[in-house]
C-alpha cells in the first residue's frame, strides 16, 4: 500500500501504517532525510511469493528541497550466515539537479469514455539519475528477407534508477491519486533545478 503526504510526522504515520518493521524503515529514512523538511513521500509495500516463503518490500520515496531519496527494506529468509530471517535496508540520496527523467504511465480503461480528472486504474512511476540503466539488445539487419550476413546488434539504454507499479485494484484508488501527486511534486522540483 502506498501513501504520500507533505510532513515528516504524515511520513512517519504511513511507515508505521504499513506495518513492514516500522522503526527499522523509519530510522533508515529520518537518518537520510536529516533535518531538511519534507516536500512529498510515497510508501509502498508490496508481498511477493518466492517458492514456499512469503516475502515483504517497503520502498519510501522522499522529496526535500534539495534532494531525492530512495529506502528499500527487504525481508531475507535465514541462510548460512544467520540462522533467523533478517531484514536489510539501504538508502540512497541524490541531489535534484542529478534526477534525469520522472516517467508516469498511465493506464486506463475505455480510453473514449475517459472524463479529465478521473484517476488511471494503474500507473507506473520510473525515476532516472544514471546510477542504473536497461540495455536492449536485438540483433540487426540489413531489411534483405535473403540476407544470412551477421550485422551485429542494435538496441536501446534507458536510465531506471526505481520503477513502482501502484494499481487500483492492488492499492485502492486514493493510492493512485497519491502516486500522481508525488510524480507532479518530483517532477515540478526537478524542473526548477534545470532553470
Amino acid at each position: 500500500m502506498a501513501k504520500t503526504g507533505t510532513t515528516t510526522q504524515g511520513l512517519r504515520a504511513a511507515i508505521e501504517r504499513s506495518g513492514y518493521y516500522p522503526a527499522l524503515v523509519a530510522e533508515a529514512v529520518e537518518t537520510a532525510v536529516g533535518r531538511e523538511a519534507v516536500v512529498s513521500y510515497l510508501v509502498q509495500q508490496e508481498t511477493t511469493f518466492d517458492n514456499n516463503e512469503v516475502r515483504r518490500h517497503v520502498t519510501v520515496l522522499v522529496l526535500t528541497p534539495t534532494r531525492f531519496i530512495a529506502s528499500h527494506t527487504d525481508e531475507q529468509p535465514a541462510d548460512s550466515s544467520s540462522p533467523a530471517p533478517y531484514a536489510a535496508s539501504s538508502t540512497e540520496s541524490v541531489k535534484l539537479s542529478r534526477i534525469s527523467s520522472v516517467m508516469l504511465r498511465r493506464v486506463v480503461a475505455d480510453p473514449e469514455a475517459y472524463t479529465p480528472g478521473t484517476p488511471p486504474h494503474e500507473v507506473v512511476l520510473t525515476i532516472g539519475w544514471g546510477t542504473l540503466s536497461r540495455i536492449d539488445l536485438e540483433p540487426a539487419s540489413c531489411g534483405d528477407p535473403n540476407c544470412d550476413a551477421d550485422h551485429g546488434y542494435t538496441g536501446s539504454t534507458t536510465a531506471e534508477d526505481i520503477s513502482l507499479r501502484i494499481s487500483e485494484a492492488g492499492d485502492g484508488p486514493e493510492t493512485v491519486r497519491q502516486t500522481l501527486a508525488f510524480a507532479q511534486a518530483l517532477s515540478e522540483a526537478t524542473a526548477v533545478t534545470d532553470r
